[in-house]
């Protein structure tokens, strides 16, 4: 078999010893028990998935699925395996040597990693020799997963100059512009996606309120229901103008009579907000733009304010939405 047809596998582990000093591979997932029992389809693996966590979702039982079928189906021997070890930073390259076994003793051993194929590590790279790409890739938050992008680039590795050939290259690391905004564009993706989930009607009024505390307003929550329409309403400090603000929390654009309704409410010298986690038709975004006192925030607006002012909404909210500061490495023609 040529290197062109072994697919190229990364996984995880809480268990480092047990991959580099048994020269295994190994999963979780212990409810299941031995995996060569169960039929070798997905919709067998996922029934048996279904039937161990019957709580879970329906994403999350097809993430599992996934990941478990492949491990017992679709690793193959022969196949490259893509370790990240985080105790010594190091990047850990072998093959597949073995089919799957099932180690039942190991239920009463921490990570429960019962499901194992045997692996011969060929060679242990610093971190420091791969491209910023190659590291994302490979920091993948799923336990076993495929390596596509940057295959090439892994099985340069296990070539004997290519750690004198990275050392000695000067040129800069094309990757970390697209490596940067993914983790951007992930960390974007999941806020708008934990509003949509978890904030409906007066429960998102309540967040932009808050939202809004944290740039400097003092907020008023309206009554469920009433006040014409508005949800809140906000003074920079106590003198006028007064915003009246108008939150919708559905998925649907929002039309052009919607806004109109918010101006009906305002009295002369108000200023209007509204906010959406959609977006505007061509017909709204007109009426927005013929008319200054009103600002309407989307989606993506409205996750650039949250991310801006973060750190200053309460502690409620930050649970809601956890996230962590970090720096991460931009192009230098991005450098402030």
């Amino acid at each position: 078999m040529d290197s062109s047809e072994k697919k190229i596998w990364g996984i995880h582990t809480k268990d480092e010893n047990l991959f580099l000093n048994d020269n295994v591979i190994a999963i979780g997932w212990a409810e299941l028990g031995d995996l060569s029992k169960i039929a070798p389809d997905r919709e067998s693996f996922r029934a048996k998935m279904t039937e161990a966590f019957p709580d879970a979702s329906k994403q999350s039982i097809a993430n599992m699925t996934g990941q478990v079928f492949r491990f017992a189906c679709e690793v193959k021997v022969g196949d490259y395996v893509i370790f990240p070890s985080r105790n010594d930073r190091m990047i850990n390259i072998g093959t597949v040597e073995g089919e799957y076994f099932y180690v039942p003793e190991a239920k009463d051993m921490p990570g429960e990693y019962v499901n194992r194929k045997k692996v011969k590590w060929i060679k242990r790279i610093p971190r420091t020799m791969f491209t910023q790409g190659a590291l994302y890739e490979a920091g993948s938050a799923m336990s076993l997963f495929t390596i596509k992008n940057y295959a090439e680039e892994y099985l340069a590795a296990l070539d004997n100059d290519f750690k004198k050939t990275m050392q000695t290259d000067n040129t800069e690391d094309d990757s970390v512009g697209a490596t940067a905004d993914d983790i951007i564009d992930n960390t974007r993706d999941f806020i708008l996606k934990e509003l949509s989930r978890q904030l409906k009607g007066y429960d998102l009024e309540e967040f932009i309120a808050d939202l809004l505390r944290a740039m400097g307003y003092r907020t008023t929550l309206s009554p469920h229901g009433g006040d014409s329409g508005i949800d809140i309403t906000a003074y920079k400090d106590e003198l006028p103008p007064r915003i009246l603000v108008q939150v919708k929390s559905g998925d649907g654009d929002i039309k052009e009579t919607t806004i109109q309704s918010l101006k009906g409410a305002m009295r002369e010298g108000d200023y209007g907000l509204f906010v959406t986690l959609a977006n505007y038709t061509k017909n709204a975004q007109k009426y927005l733009e013929s008319t200054p006192i009103i600002r309407g925030i989307n989606g993506e607006e409205l996750v650039e304010l949250i991310l801006k002012y973060y750190e200053l909404m309460s502690e409620k909210f930050r649970k809601l939405i956890p996230l962590k500061k970090v720096y991460i490495p931009v192009p230098k023609e991005d450098e402030l």
